[in-house]
């Protein structure tokens, strides 16, 4: 199990399938490896771009372990967990740890939905994946468009006392709840403040992110790494000029609505690259449609990533 680094672009990977949708574990090996060797900190597997929530609990734990085979010397692999309820997750969350992973991304589950939400509710769900594994744990804030629950101020203050939670990934692709969110943390523990919020990748860093776990790091991942590089380094003209080029990839793939699409659009711009074979995903996800496909061939193109990559 690699030292888990949180500190740069962390791609939450799409999940290659077969033609009748069943994970193509294969395909991941060898798409994994390609990634790794675009620079990211860690991958994160069975996350949301990875379809993880649409996969049988047999599944998810065979992706994690084909991902530490693949690529778990090289980088360390954060599992995501969506256990529907508390024991099903601590399962999934051993399964996980044993594999080798050096984190877990604990997805907010429809548990949590609604208002008011007891904070007792998802402190209680956190605390016994904690006691279960001896690993790291990310929150997770997510936009309800996504299927998320964005955390109140008592939730996460609650959240935050469990000792193994070294990160929270905030995902409501909205500035200034992302700003309260920062602002609170520094009051309560300095945990690491990770954007999910794939429309304003850079301008995070610069509102306080620590880093990037985020599903557009799944395709241009080497000039993401490099945009947040030149931003860390302190040249923001650089890191200017690559969000600049990045954002008609960005606007293809989670501008248009909706945005739930964009996992099918990932895998559509990985599948024109020659990264994975198919873009097939698992219904009732639908595929991309033609002015979908149409935009990431431009996209990509503007980029100069058209060229196929991988054999």
């Amino acid at each position: 199990m690699r030292e888990l680094r949180l500190d740069g672009l962390i791609p939450a990977v799409s999940l290659p399938m077969t033609d009748d949708a069943a994970p193509d574990l294969a395909a991941l090996a060898r798409y994994l490896r390609w990634i790794v060797d675009q620079g990211p900190v860690a991958i994160a597997v069975n996350a949301d771009t990875g379809e993880g929530p649409h996969l049988a609990p047999d599944e998810r734990r065979a992706v994690v372990e084909a991902a530490v085979d693949a690529v778990g010397d090289r980088v360390p692999i954060v599992a995501g967990l969506a256990g529907p309820y508390t024991a099903q997750a601590i399962r999934e969350a051993r399964w996980a740890a044993d594999a080798g992973a050096s984190a877990l991304l604990v997805f907010p589950i429809p548990a949590f939905g609604g208002a008011p939400l007891d904070p007792q509710v998802p402190y209680a769900y956190h605390a016994a994946i904690a006691d279960a594994v001896p690993v790291a744990l990310i929150l997770f804030q997510l936009q309800p468009a996504l299927g998320g629950v964005l955390f109140d101020e008592a939730a996460l203050e609650r959240l935050v006392t469990i000792p193994t939670v070294v990160a929270i990934k905030e995902a409501s692709f909205d500035a200034l709840r992302f700003v309260r969110l920062r602002d609170q943390l520094r009051r309560l523990r300095p945990i690491a403040l990770l954007t999910g919020n794939d429309n304003f990748i850079l301008e995070s860093f610069v509102l306080g992110a620590a880093g990037a776990l985020i599903g557009m790091a799944a395709i241009a991942t080497r000039e993401q790494v490099e945009m947040i590089e030149a931003f860390q380094q302190g040249d923001l003209p650089t890191a200017q000029r690559s969000s600049d080029r990045l954002a008609p990839l960005i606007e293809a793939v989670f501008g248009r609505p909706p945005v739930r699409d964009y996992r099918a659009r990932v895998k559509e711009g990985l599948r024109m690259q020659g990264v994975i074979p198919s873009a097939t995903v698992r219904p009732p996800l639908l595929p991309v449609s033609e002015a979908d496909r149409q935009a990431l061939r431009e996209a990509l193109a503007g980029l100069g990533l058209l060229t196929p990559v991988m054999s």
